[in-house]
């Protein structure tokens, strides 16, 4: 069985170096790489690493006569099992969200019929802005799987989300989307792979040819350069006469030499064509997850401590045991676990509409901490300070989204809630299970470091018993509780 065959993209940021490595990974694992680079990436990294890394060519324009006589880029967008595109700039996601073709990578984009699969990297405030927001959510309604990004620092010296994720994680990501099964992909041997890459241990620099690198001569970085033959000197020469640095034309007088990637070996990849089949296969799970903001003018808002790592964990958990899940997440910045549906959202009213809009479903588990209140007018402009005194502020109350899925005509068989308790915390969940209606809570005591913490200890509160779990990592209490939530069913 031959490799996964990929098609990527690559934009123009200052993370497109790491598309190199990004490269060798998928080469490691088996895969064919074929590389677009848009006019931006080669400002970042040149043709010749990327040719020189997949052993392929390296398409940069749609005006090649040879290539577009054939119609290279419908060619090129059929061809692969996978298009990803990584980096994708604000840039390249708005075109590809608006459908415009102006390029090679755009037109090849709108022309696949394949997965296509986006690895933004930009700005934490690009990240966020309303227009990037609208762009991946429209790019996800038609099927682009939109990685989230990273949190880190920036190049620019700015903290949060918007890093470029690791390649391994994006490899990872790869697999997945292909159907090779849960991959273990072991870390790149050798401790540094490129000679260049120590130069990047820290924040990404800000501009190409910092610290003394010049991007556009990368390959003397990339690769170990050995002597060349009498008969391989002559080639070079030419080469440097048609302008190439001295790096490049030795690599292109031994161009051919290079060994290809060893075969893929479908045992360790544990490649499998069939979906994942588990416990909950062809049920429809819904979670909510995260907090919700209310509110109180352009600026300011009413928000709780909810990190959202629970409910995803559980999202994730729902997916590997085989269902269908959609995940409505209030607004946090946590990556959507593969094979899982994610709706975004931030207010309680958008919440509820949008689990209204994701049933029927087999199972609701409503992680979310949804706000009790919220402002019964938000203000138009920024409340200004006026004297001594603060603004008054008129509230009124949120829809119980648990109850009303409880009690409603679209319930689902099993209806679970959660009850973040500081005090009497099986008494308080014991009452809130009868008030709402639901079948289970699930209780904890967030008087410590729980929320935002990566450990929790839950009590399982029904209407005949209590099960308590001790506090483990959130991942387990996942797979714990989804265990139980497969039981309880009905078959």
């Amino acid at each position: 069985m031959s490799g996964p065959r990929i098609l990527l993209v690559v934009g123009g940021g200052i993370a497109a170096y790491k598309s190199c490595e990004l490269v060798r990974q998928i080469r490691k694992e088996g895969g064919e790489v074929t590389c677009v680079l848009t006019e931006g990436g080669s400002h970042f990294v040149t043709p010749m690493a990327l040719a020189a890394l997949s052993e392929k060519p390296v398409y940069t324009t749609l005006w090649d006569l040879k290539n577009e006589a054939e119609m290279g880029h419908i060619q090129l967008s059929r061809e692969a099992d996978l298009v990803v595109v990584c980096p994708a700039t604000a840039d390249l996601l708005a075109k590809m969200a608006s459908g415009i073709a102006d390029d090679l990578a755009t037109t090849m984009l709108l022309a696949t019929d394949k997965p296509v699969m986006a690895v933004p990297a930009m700005n934490v405030r690009m990240w966020q802005h309303a227009a990037t927001t609208r762009n991946v959510q429209t790019l996800r309604d038609a099927g682009v799987d939109v990685m989230e990004p990273d949190e880190g620092t920036m190049a620019c010296g700015e903290y949060g989300p918007g890093r470029l994720p690791d390649p391994l994680a994006i490899w990872q990501r790869i697999a997945w989307a292909l159907g090779l099964g849960p991959v273990e992909v072991a870390p790149l041997p050798g401790s540094d792979p490129f000679a260049w890459q120590p130069q990047f241990a820290g924040p990404e620099p800000e501009h190409a040819g910092q610290d003394g690198i010049d991007l556009g001569g990368l390959t003397a970085g990339l690769i170990p350069r050995g002597q060349i033959t009498g008969a391989q000197q002559g080639i070079a020469a030419s080469h440097e006469d048609l302008g190439f640095t001295p790096e490049e034309a030795a690599l292109a007088a031994r161009k051919g030499e290079a060994r290809a990637a060893p075969a893929t070996d479908p045992g360790a990849l544990r490649f499998a064509s069939a979906p994942v089949e588990g416990a909950l296969s062809g049920r429809h799970v819904l979670v909510t997850a995260g907090p919700t903001w209310e509110p109180i003018d352009p600026v300011r808002y009413i928000a709780n401590r909810s990190s959202g790592k629970q409910g995803f964990a559980i999202a994730a958990a729902a997916a590997e045991a085989g269902a269908r899940v959609t995940l409505v997440a209030g607004p946090v910045h946590l990556p959507t676990p593969p094979g899982v549906d994610r709706v975004d959202v931030e207010s309680a009213l958008q919440m509820a509409e949008a689990v209204r809009g994701a049933l029927p479903a087999d199972i609701a588990v409503m992680v979310a901490a949804v706000a009790d209140w919220r402002v019964a007018e938000a203000a138009g402009q920024k409340l200004k300070k006026r004297g001594s005194e603060p603004p008054a502020l008129l509230l009124t109350e949120n829809p119980d989204i648990l109850a009303t899925l409880a009690k409603g005509p679209d319930r689902p068989p099993l209806v679970i809630g959660f009850a973040a308790e500081t005090q009497d915390v099986i008494r308080y969940a014991t009452e809130k299970r009868q008030r709402k209606g639901a079948d289970w809570i699930i209780a904890n005591d967030v008087s410590g470091d729980v929320m935002g913490g990566d450990a929790n200890a839950v009590h399982i509160v029904r209407a005949d018993d209590v099960i308590s779990l001790p506090e483990m990592p959130k991942e387990d209490v996942a797979r714990a509780l989804v265990e139980r939530f497969a039981d309880a069913l009905p078959r």
